[in-house]
């Protein structure tokens, strides 16, 4: 995963885990838990990371002009199989967050052993689908200082 960095040196401050079972839906012919189901486990855990947090997601798109997460890019590294009826966890946390993207950190587990890791990089759009940025409050609880504001980021008036 060389262009989604998912640096987690200075440590998590929020990680969720969610367990789910393999269900038939979720394989392939051999029982073996078909690719594209990863995604499916990766969205339920960004989906309860969010809800453990104090957010649905619903309420996030009423309010205002809305907050909506859309997955902007999405690397997976399969590592080994789940099967049928195991019992897997999938756990999410935060990496970075810029003005209105969030870059998150997820994991599928089988006990110890690792099944996937995934690097997401969602961004916050609006209900019209605008570029939204990440409001103060949400940032904080992903344990990020608030955004900068922009007259901070203004050169000084030149005397």
């Amino acid at each position: 995963m060389d262009d989604a960095r998912c640096d987690l040196a200075e440590g998590v401050v929020f990680e969720h885990a969610i367990p789910v079972r393999v269900y038939w839906e979720d394989t392939d012919a051999g029982g073996i838990v078909y690719h594209a189901s990863h995604v499916r486990f990766f969205e339920r855990g960004r989906t309860e990371f969010l809800r453990a947090l104090g957010f649905a997601q619903a309420d996030l798109a009423a309010d205002g002009p809305g907050l909506l997460f859309a997955v902007r890019r999405l690397e997976i590294d399969y590592l080994k199989a789940a099967k049928l009826d195991d019992l897997i966890t999938v756990t999410t946390s935060v990496c970075d967050i810029g003005g209105a993207r969030l870059t998150m950190k997820q994991t599928l587990t089988r006990g110890d052993d690792v099944i996937a890791t995934a690097v997401v990089i969602v961004v916050g759009i609006t209900r019209e689908g605008r570029a939204r940025r990440i409001p103060d409050h949400v940032r904080t609880l992903f344990g990020h200082p608030p955004a900068p504001s922009e007259q901070a980021d203004a050169a000084p008036p030149k005397a």
